[in-house]
């Protein structure tokens, strides 16, 4: 057998798969006229990697993904250890969702406040020592108010101690694929050895989403009131100014400002995780230039549909004489809305493939590439059983490759 690459699509041949968003690029913004203002200028900072060129962000660290593809949209020191701050609180509450959802916890379960979550300084909940808590108010308490006291309360509930907890918060981050994530406490506290990634975020703040789908809409609460006088506002940018719809701030003088957030704008979810901002209005300005960006240059398109045949391949010895490769699940590729048509599309697999053949086996590998498009490597399957050839139907094909030299 000899390896086959075949080129599926290219370029303008690749170009009708997209939704027409995908193809053209907004109007650029006209030049001001005499007189008038100019507009904005870049703000300061420095370039991220994206996959349309450098792009400039005042974060010391930022992180875009697509939701539904997983595509890095821009990227700076994303897999560099930094201090989370309060955005590890969103471990915290992944926690909390499991025991809830294995009814280990519920939410009118009342949990004793100890001296030592009374005494907690940082943001707070407000809670009194002595008394109990409800189950839901301290997620909210968690969630919205970002409250010290109330993560430790719900840690000493659940494991007896807030150190047996960050041993709980570590053992379910490898669980769910935090691969650099180390927790020293349940509320972000500094600590030389509570670190965390962007990436490590946006795939917990992905799981969040994906996982708990009851509980997710709790981050788009915009403020909550428990014991003082006045609410207190959620401090997340993108709720207050409706441009998102949850997820989790952090600040603290080693990591200064951050944002784990994400926006979905019609059928498309983006998450940006930013940190090392200077202030909480650059903070803002940034979400809201970051996530505009990322939904105004790229979109997604659907490929090929679940099950559809990308390619008829070969076989050698088989009752058919070719099978069918189709992807194991639906192909959909985020992609530039400005792109230079460059995109390409391969298909890889070894030629002929030998019966039998099992519907689901894996034969071959469809290579997505171009300027402007993240790679992406899919799977290939085959779509039907092939059987082996009977005796003779073999002996046939045997001959025949042989007077071809196949």
């Amino acid at each position: 057998m000899k390896p086959t690459r075949r080129v599926l699509l290219a370029g303008a041949a690749l170009a009708p798969s997209l939704p027409a968003a995908a193809q053209q690029r907004p109007p650029a913004r006209p030049a001001p006229r005499p007189g008038q203002a100019s507009p904005p200028r870049e703000p300061p900072g420095s370039p991220a990697n994206t996959p349309i060129g450098a792009f400039n962000t005042q974060a010391r660290h930022a992180l875009i993904i697509d939701f539904e593809t997983g595509a890095t949209l821009l990227d700076k020191e994303s897999d560099v250890l930094m201090a989370p701050a309060s955005m590890s609180k969103l471990m915290t509450a992944y926690v909390v969702f499991e025991m809830l959802r294995e009814g280990r916890l519920k939410l009118d379960q009342e949990l004793p406040v100890s001296r030592r979550a009374w005494q907690m300084g940082g943001s707070k909940m407000f809670v009194d020592i002595g008394t109990t808590v409800r189950v839901d108010d301290l997620l909210r308490g968690v969630i919205i108010q970002s409250g010290n006291d109330a993560c430790i309360v719900l840690a000493e509930a659940i494991s007896g101690s807030e150190e047996g907890f960050a041993d709980l918060l570590n053992e379910r981050a490898r669980a769910i694929g935090l691969t650099r994530s180390s927790f020293r406490n349940a509320t972000g506290w500094p600590d030389p050895q509570h670190r965390m990634t962007c990436r490590d975020l946006a795939t917990l703040a992905g799981h969040i989403i994906r996982d708990f789908p009851e509980f997710y809409p709790i981050y788009s609460e915009k403020s909550f009131k428990y014991q003082i006088a006045h609410a207190q506002e959620n401090r997340n940018p993108l709720v207050q100014r409706g441009t998102g719809d949850g997820l989790k701030t952090g600040h603290t003088e080693e990591s200064l400002y951050g944002l784990t957030g994400s926006s979905k704008r019609g059928e498309r979810r983006v998450i940006l995780v930013m940190n090392g901002l200077p202030s909480m209005r650059v903070r803002a300005e940034e979400a809201d230039r970051l996530m505009d960006w990322a939904f105004r240059e790229f979109d997604n398109a659907v490929l090929f549909a679940e099950g559809q045949t990308v390619e008829q391949a070969p076989v050698w010895l088989g009752a058919q004489r070719s099978v069918a490769l189709v992807p194991e699940r639906k192909l959909t590729v985020t992609v530039p809305r400005g792109w230079r048509q460059s995109a390409e599309a391969k298909v890889v697999y070894d030629s002929p493939i030998r019966a039998p053949i099992a519907k689901g086996q894996r034969i071959g590998t469809l290579r997505m590439s171009g300027q402007g498009v993240p790679a992406l490597d899919v799977p290939l399957v085959a779509g039907h059983d092939v059987a082996e050839a009977g005796f003779m139907d073999r002996v046939t094909q045997a001959f025949r490759a042989r007077l071809t030299g196949g």
